[in-house]
């Protein structure tokens, strides 16, 4: 995991992730990576879900869950977390 990857620290790998989502055809107002965890080799990103008012999820949901794991993708091959 960690030879192929480069060392990043959690606030820069947010901000990187955000500019992503920015520049993406796919994207919503008000989408935005809040957190980022390491699990194994993979970086699992988390942020609003646009869930409805009883906890249910919306058609903005389904765009938010394909973004993050677009960034899991992408970003996994390149970073690991350093902290």
């Amino acid at each position: 995991m960690r030879a192929n990857t480069q060392p990043i620290e959690r606030e820069a790998l947010l901000t990187e992730a955000n500019n992503i989502i920015r520049q993406h055809e796919d994207y919503l107002h008000g989408m935005i990576a809040t957190g980022v965890e390491q699990k194994g080799s993979v970086l699992v990103f988390s942020g609003e879900f646009f869930l409805d008012p009883d906890g249910l999820p919306t058609i903005k949901t389904t765009a938010v869950f394909n973004m993050f794991k677009h960034l899991a993708h992408m970003l996994s091959e390149k970073y690991h977390l350093s902290d």
